[in-house]
C-alpha cells in the first residue's frame, strides 16, 4: 500500500487515492475556503493522491455547488486549490464530468437537461433534451478546453467521470442511447463520444500529462451494460483514446444493487476492478467500500487492483494514511458507510459532513485550541454522545473522567450494528472506545451516577449523555409476559417465538423486524461453501439465505414505514424486507395485545394477529433525570445527545462533539 507507483510519468507515494466526491461546498462555481481546508486535511494525513470534482465543463453540466471549470475565470481557484493539495504531499487531480439526463432544470434556471435520447431519468423524473450532432460536437471541445484549465492550475492529472448515469455513461447504454447515427446503436458507436473525449482532451493536454477515467465496472442496470462490455470498453479506452489510469466504480444513480450503504461488504466490488486490470496494462484502482488499511492491502497483494480509493473512508479519518504507515491502526476511526452525512446531505441541499468525524466540513471552525483554564469535566454516559464528548474536552486540555452504568462504552451504537449488514455501528463503537483509551480518559464502567458521586468528585462541568429509554405505549395487554422490547430483541436478551409482530415501523422497529426474520438463515461462509460444491441449485441457495424460520409483521400507524432512515439507506432497507418475507402493515393501530395475538384496525376494519411474540418499537424517551440535580448544585451542564432530544446517531456525534468543545 505504501509502494510508490506511477501513472503516465507522474510518480505517487503511495497507492492511497482519494477519489472526486461532490462536497457541496462550491459557491457560484468558485472553490471555497471550506474546500481547500477540507482537501488540505486530507493531504496532509498522507493520501497519495487526490481528486477533486466533480468539476463541469459546460453551463449544463453541473450546478453552482459544483467545482467550475468551464471558464476561464475558475482558473485562480481551481489553483489555490491544487497547491494546497501539492504543498502538504499528495498530488492532485480534478474530475471532469458533465450530468446529462441526471441534471434538474431547477439547477439550469428552466432549462431542459441534454442527453443522447430523450429517455425519461428515474432520479429526476425529467426527460432530456436529445443531443444534436453539432451539440456533441461541442460538449467533446468543453471536455477538451476544461482538461487544460485544469492543467494551467497547476494539477497533476486529469480524470472524467465515465460511468454512474452520467452523460458519458447514457451515450455508452443501450438503455439510454436510442440514436440512430454515428454516436448509437452498436457497441462500436455507442463508445464512440467517450472514446472520443478522451482523444480530444490528450490532443489538448499533450502525451505526458496524466489522463484518468473513472468508469463503471458494471452498471447494475437490467438491459444496461454488464462486465464484458465495459471490460471491452476499458480495452479500447487504453488502446485508442491512450488513457493512462483506470478507477472502477458501479452502478447508475438508478441501480437497485446497494453500492455504498454499510449492507455492501467491504471490498466486496474489486472483482470488477481485477476484471478489466486483467484487460489493461495501466494502473487500475479499485474503489466503494475499502474503508481500513487490511482489506487494501489485500486488494492491492492479491492482484485485485493497483491502487484503492478511498473516499468516505477519508471523510471520517483524514489520517487514515499516516495512522496505517505509522502502525497505529488502532487509532483509526472507520467510515461506517451509513451515508446520513455524506450522501444524504446532497439531497438536502446540504454540504457534506460525517456521522463518524464531525470536523468533516468544519476543519478551521473546530481546529482544537488548547483552553487556558482547564477544569475538572464529568462526563455521564458513554455512548456516542459521551465518547465524543470527552474526546473533545480532552483534546481542549480538560481533565476528563468518563462514567457509564453499563458493562461497555457505545451505548446504543450496538444496537444500531446488530441487524443484518449494520455491523460496521459496532465498529465505530470500539474506535471511539480506543480514542478514548488511547487518550489516558479514566473511564468508570458499572458505575450509576448520583447526587453523592457528583459530591464526591466536585466536577467544574457535566455533560450528561445518558442517552435514552425505550417507551411502552398505552395498549391494553402491554404488561403480558411475550410482549418485549425491541431493544432487547436487538442486544439478543429475549426469546421471541415463531410468529412476531413488531409495534412500530420507524428505523427501529423495521432493523428488529429484519433482525428477526434473518434468524434461521444460512451464514456467508455456509453460502460459499454449499454453491462452490454444488450442494444445492442457486435458487435453492438463494432461498436458504433469505427465508428465515420466523414469520415477521410490522405495524405502523402512518402510511409508511422506514421514515426516519436516509434517502440513501431507506430504499434498500425496504428493498430487504420484501425480500426477507417481512409483512408490513401501514395506516394501522394497534388496539389490544392478547394471550394469543394482537388486535388492530385499519380501514375500519379490526382484526386479530396471531403471535407467540410482541415486540414494542414504539420511540425512546430522553433519560435525563440528573439534570435538575445537577442544576440545583450550580454546576454547570451540558446536555448532549439522546438525553437531550431523541435524534440518530449523527445527531449524538456531533451535539457530543460540540459540547465538549465547548467547555
Amino acid at each position: 500500500m505504501f509502494q510508490p507507483i506511477s501513472i503516465n510519468k507522474l510518480e505517487i507515494k503511495n497507492r492511497i487515492y482519494l477519489p472526486a466526491m461532490h462536497l457541496g461546498m462550491a459557491v457560484n462555481f468558485e472553490v471555497t475556503d471550506q474546500i481547500v481546508d477540507f482537501y488540505a486535511e486530507r493531504s496532509k494525513g498522507g493520501a497519495g493522491m487526490i481528486t477533486v470534482g466533480y468539476a463541469t465543463v459546460d453551463d449544463l453540466s453541473g450546478n453552482t455547488t459544483n467545482i467550475g471549470a468551464h471558464k476561464d475565470e475558475f482558473i485562480p481557484g481551481l489553483a489555490r486549490l491544487a497547491h494546497a493539495i501539492k504543498e502538504n504531499g499528495a498530488r492532485a487531480g480534478v474530475q471532469l464530468n458533465h450530468s446529462g439526463r441526471y441534471n434538474f432544470s431547477f439547477f439550469l434556471n428552466g432549462k431542459q437537461p441534454v442527453a443522447p435520447s430523450p429517455v425519461a431519468s428515474r432520479l429526476t423524473g425529467e426527460t432530456p433534451k436529445e443531443l444534436t450532432l453539432d451539440e456533441i460536437h461541442q460538449i467533446i471541445d468543453h471536455f477538451a478546453q476544461a482538461a487544460l484549465r485544469v492543467k494551467k492550475a497547476g494539477y497533476d492529472a486529469v480524470e472524467v467521470l465515465q460511468g454512474t448515469g452520467y452523460l458519458v455513461s447514457e451515450f455508452l447504454s443501450p438503455l439510454t442511447n436510442k440514436r440512430s447515427d454515428k454516436y448509437g446503436g452498436s457497441f462500436e458507436n455507442r463508445i464512440r463520444f467517450g472514446v472520443t473525449v478522451m482523444k480530444a482532451i490528450r490532443k489538448a493536454v499533450g502525451d505526458s500529462f496524466p489522463m484518468m477515467v473513472r468508469m463503471n465496472g458494471n452498471d447494475f442496470m437490467p438491459g444496461g451494460q454488464g462486465r464484458e462490455e465495459l471490460r471491452q470498453y476499458a480495452k479500447r479506452l487504453v488502446a485508442d483514446a491512450g488513457v493512462d489510469a483506470l478507477c472502477i466504480n458501479v452502478g447508475w444513480h438508478e441501480a437497485r444493487v446497494p453500492q455504498i450503504t454499510t449492507a455492501v461488504p467491504r471490498g466486496a466490488f474489486a472483482y470488477l476492478s481485477r476484471g478489466i486490470k486483467e484487460m489493461v496494462d495501466v494502473p487500475v484502482i479499485s474503489s466503494h467500500r475499502i474503508n481500513d488499511p487490511k482489506t487494501a492491502r489485500e486488494l492491492i497483494a492479491d492482484g485485485m487492483c493497483d491502487m484503492v480509493a478511498m473516499g468516505r473512508s477519508l471523510i471520517a479519518d483524514p489520517y487514515l494514511p499516516e495512522k496505517a504507515k505509522a502502525g497505529k491502526e488502532s487509532e483509526i476511526v472507520h467510515c461506517v458507510a451509513c451515508a446520513q452525512g455524506c450522501f444524504d446531505n446532497l439531497f438536502k441541499l446540504k454540504h457534506i459532513e460525517c456521522l463518524c468525524n464531525p470536523r468533516a466540513g468544519y476543519e478551521r471552525k473546530t481546529a482544537v485550541e488548547k483552553t487556558q483554564t482547564p477544569k475538572k469535566v464529568m462526563i455521564i454516559g458513554g455512548g456516542a454522545a459521551g465518547m465524543n464528548a470527552a474526546i473533545a474536552a480532552f483534546d481542549r486540555g480538560h481533565s476528563v473522567y468518563l462514567y457509564e452504568k453499563s458493562r461497555r462504552l457505545g451505548g446504543q451504537l450496538y444496537l444500531a450494528g446488530a441487524p443484518p449488514g449494520r455491523e460496521e455501528f459496532c465498529e465505530l463503537a470500539k474506535d471511539l472506545e480506543r480514542q478514548v483509551k488511547n487518550r489516558g480518559i479514566p473511564v468508570h464502567l458499572n458505575t450509576a451516577v448520583d447526587a453523592a458521586l457528583i459530591d464526591s468528585e466536585k466536577p467544574d462541568h457535566v455533560i450528561l449523555s445518558t442517552g435514552a429509554a425505550p417507551m411502552t405505549p398505552p395498549i391494553p395487554g402491554v404488561e403480558l409476559p411475550h410482549v418485549v422490547q425491541a431493544w432487547d430483541v436487538l442486544a439478543d436478551k429475549v426469546y421471541t417465538g415463531k410468529n412476531v409482530v413488531v409495534i412500530g415501523g420507524g428505523a427501529v422497529g423495521v432493523e428488529t423486524a429484519l433482525h428477526l426474520a434473518e434468524k434461521g438463515t444460512i451464514s456467508g461462509d455456509t453460502l460459499k461453501f454449499l454453491m462452490v460444491n454444488g450442494a444445492e441449485s442457486l435458487e435453492d441457495i438463494r432461498d436458504l439465505a433469505t427465508r428465515g424460520t420466523k414469520k415477521v409483521t410490522v405495524i405502523e400507524m402512518i402510511d409508511k414505514i422506514g421514515k426516519d432512515f436516509g434517502k440513501t439507506t431507506r430504499w434498500g432497507m425496504l428493498q430487504d424486507v420484501s425480500r426477507y418475507g417481512v409483512e408490513t402493515k401501514v395506516a394501522t393501530r394497534a388496539l389490544e395485545i392478547t394471550k394469543s395475538g394482537i388486535k388492530v384496525e385499519a380501514g375500519g376494519k379490526i382484526e386479530e394477529i396471531p403471535a407467540d411474540s410482541i415486540v414494542l418499537a414504539a420511540g425512546a424517551r430522553s433519560d435525563n433525570a440528573l439534570q435538575a440535580i445537577i442544576a440545583s448544585k450550580g454546576i454547570p451542564c451540558e446536555v448532549a445527545g439522546d438525553a437531550n432530544k431523541i435524534g440518530m446517531a449523527f445527531d449524538a456525534v456531533h451535539q457530543g462533539f460540540a459540547a465538549g468543545m465547548k467547555i
